[in-house]
């Protein structure tokens, strides 16, 4: 009955983390192809994306990565709620203030200068969101973050219709859209969590502070690796794309993030499903070696499931866009695989965050930090723009072999490696059909096939339990 209660804990918090994340996710894969059409050309495109990545950059620098440590001492029941809270929110402040400080050194980041004070605005708004979600998520929470993610959604569409649409502000526009719709969130789950009985500035603790710096430091250049490896590729392009057959290193960035449209579906699978993995991977104790590896055989199925559709189908759906965007289809495949690591890899983080050995997340992420910036630039130079999507797969695959490796210290899963082999290996013959067979529909669809049919039987049975849980929940509401 244990046993069963664990699966049916993760299975409902799945359920309740999607609700909250998927009209949010569905309104970002009906977006992209809607600012393809808002904005002038993928040159405004490109500069709307690098403005992004740099936020994305900036935030674990300001926050020290202490969201991390939120959520890992807020489920601690040792601790002390306030003084995680207050402690979360002074390193934050603190950090606001020292990027306040070095404010003429941001300005030098490439596009930055005319962003400036809205790309302060979007980090100081992600990090205040990021901290009030967190700490309600520690408190087990769900269904307020559930409503958040809905609220979110509306505010972010309504935001981008108006500045985008109506004032026609293009990527300032974008970016107020952005920090707009973090400050509503914060706000809302501030006082909906009742965030405000937790905010206690004599509850903060010092030597507590001490203990979640330790633990969440690492994870700044964890997060800044990780950065470098999702984000990078964006930067070098802009450098050594110029001119590129016939396109500017602008518009080559605009395709090369149009290009993440189709591989986000595999991101909001692994986001939908880390939320809720988090909080049972540190609270269920009891034969843990077991519930990690069948539940990662299960996600890894689903996964790569995933992964062959969105590449037979990356082509078809390049059509939603603007004409002038459909070459982006080239990044799709790589892309994929990419994200599909990314998924596991967060998967394996769990084991550091059980542990509390944020170091190694650190070495592993600086790893393939490192072996990014090499590829990046010899693909690039070798096979130009498209080269940067396989240099990400091969820097994350690489992240996840030396954490497969370094979790074994830990806890022991069993990764089916044979059965990992024969998944990827398909999915790269799929997509080696789609570059280079003329006739690419009908190997590509087989291909699929198989690869499906592989994995039928671990996605059929988290299917049947989805439903089972669906079914029960609606069964004791009529009764």
């Amino acid at each position: 009955m244990a046993d069963n209660k664990k699966y049916s804990t993760l299975v409902s918090n799945t359920i309740l983390f999607a609700i909250s994340n998927f009209s949010s996710k569905l309104v970002s894969l009906f977006i992209q192809p809607y600012l393809t059409y808002a904005l002038e050309s993928p040159d405004v495109m490109g500069v709307i994306k690098l403005m992004q990545s740099v936020t994305n950059l900036l935030i674990p620098v300001v926050s020290l990565g202490v969201s991390f440590a939120v959520i890992r001492f807020g489920l601690d029941k040792t601790k002390d709620k306030s003084s995680v809270f207050m402690n979360g929110l002074a390193t934050i402040l603190a950090g606001f203030a020292l990027m306040l400080l070095l404010w003429p050194a941001v300005r030098l980041i490439p596009n930055a200068a005319n962003y400036l004070v809205l790309l302060y605005l979007c980090v100081l708004a992600s990090c205040l969101r990021t901290l009030c979600t967190q700490f309600v998520r520690a408190r087990m929470c769900n269904r307020l973050v559930a409503v958040d993610g809905v609220l979110t959604t509306a505010t972010l569409l309504g935001f981008y219709l108006l500045f985008l649409s109506v004032f026609d502000l293009g990527a300032t526009g974008y970016l107020l859209a952005l920090f707009c719709s973090d400050i509503c969130s914060a706000v809302f789950v501030f006082l909906a969590g009742g965030c405000r009985r937790y905010f206690e500035p004599a509850k903060l603790d010092k030597a507590l502070w001490g203990e979640m710096l330790r633990y969440c430091v690492p994870m700044i250049p964890a997060s800044i690796s990780f950065w470098v490896i999702n984000a990078s590729d964006q930067f070098y392009v802009q450098a050594m794309c110029s001119g590129y057959e016939g396109r500017t290193s602008e518009a080559w960035v605009g395709l090369l993030s149009t290009g993440y449209y189709l591989p986000q579906i595999i991101t909001f699978v692994g986001q939908f499903f880390y939320e809720a993995w988090q909080l049972s991977a540190v609270t269920v104790e009891e034969d843990r070696e077991a519930f990690f590896s069948k539940v990662f055989r299960v996600y890894a199925s689903v996964l790569f499931c995933c992964a062959a559709g969105i590449v037979w189908l990356c082509q078809p759906l390049m059509n939603l866009f603007r004409a002038d965007y459909f070459d982006a289809w080239q990044f799709v495949p790589f892309l994929v695989l990419a994200s599909l690591c990314t998924c596991l890899n967060n998967f394996l983080n769990s084991v550091y965050v059980v542990y509390k050995k944020s170091s190694q997340s650190l070495y592993t992420m600086l790893s393939g930090a490192v072996l990014n910036l090499v590829l990046n630039y010899l693909f690039i130079l070798w096979f130009g723009p498209v080269g940067a999507a396989s240099a990400s797969f091969l820097s994350l695959l690489l992240v996840f072999l030396l954490r497969a490796r370094s979790t074994r210290g830990l806890l022991y899963i069993d990764f089916h490696p044979k059965w990992m082999l024969v998944n990827l290996g398909l999915i790269l013959v799929e997509i080696w059909a789609l570059f280079y067979v003329e006739n690419w529909v009908a190997p590509v669809t087989l291909l699929t096939l198989v690869v499906c049919g592989l994995n039928f039987r671990e996605v059929y049975s988290m299917a049947r339990k989805l439903a089972g849980m669906v079914a029960g929940r609606l069964r004791r509401r009529r009764s």
